[in-house]
């Protein structure tokens, strides 16, 4: 009598070794995860912090020393008492006489791919934006990053009109973007050809934040000269 060859059969596997498996793969990855970003916060801390002291040199030319203010939301800049203290910082910057030179202010908003976040420099006595820097963008290579690198589009901030109007609450003309060579007034800004979006997106975040924060600075002027 002919028998048939018995074929194997693979060992089962429930369902329950399987999730356990899976579950203890998952825990590895999370702790893995975890242990990178912990051993790698401290530098990325230091590299963001550097980054942010050259951009305040960089936004207030000719300044050899800088101090941070707080906006502690009670109408008035201070000095911070603790590391990591609540409220808006702003950069004072000083030269070698301890002369108040500008004033460096962050700032973000919503570009063509992502948030754009920048700092620019503010000189009280010509009442204008004089410097301006990208500190984190997202925005296309080769066409919305050239709001990082473009020489016409960064002549913009050189002297960027925010006079304020007569009882100093708030800017007298507000900034507007315009087309690309068709800037006439001092308080617009030229846009990039290609990267419309991006450039507009600079001018809104800018135009947003020196209507609540130049007046502000102008009328504290004086805590920032004497440094109190």
């Amino acid at each position: 009598m002919n028998t048939a060859a018995a074929i194997p059969t693979a060992p089962s596997v429930s369902s329950f070794n399987m999730l356990k498996a899976m579950t203890a793969i998952g825990l590895m990855c999370a702790l893995l995860i975890v242990l990178t970003y912990e051993g790698t916060l401290p530098r990325i801390t230091k590299n963001k912090a550097e980054a942010l002291e050259k951009a305040i040199f960089r936004v207030i030319p000719g300044i050899t020393a800088k101090e941070t203010f707080i906006w502690d939301g009670n109408d008035q800049f201070v000095l911070p008492t603790e590391e990591g203290q609540e409220g808006q910082a702003v950069y004072a910057g000083y030269d070698d006489q301890g002369n108040l030179q500008g004033i460096a202010l962050e700032a973000s908003g919503i570009g063509f791919a992502d948030i754009i976040r920048i700092i620019y420099g503010y000189d009280p006595e010509k009442e204008a934006v004089i410097g301006f820097y990208v500190l984190e963008s997202k925005e296309t290579p080769g066409l919305g990053d050239k709001i990082e690198k473009d020489d016409n589009f960064l002549s913009n901030f050189e002297a960027l009109d925010v006079e304020l109007t007569a009882d100093g609450t708030s800017v007298k003309n507000k900034i507007i973007p315009v087309k690309a060579g068709e800037k006439e007034q001092n308080w617009e800004i030229d846009c990039i050809t290609g990267a419309t979006i991006s450039s507009k997106a600079i001018a809104n975040i800018l135009s947003e934040s020196t209507e609540v924060w130049m007046p502000r600075l102008v009328k504290h002027l004086d805590t920032f000269k004497n440094k109190s």
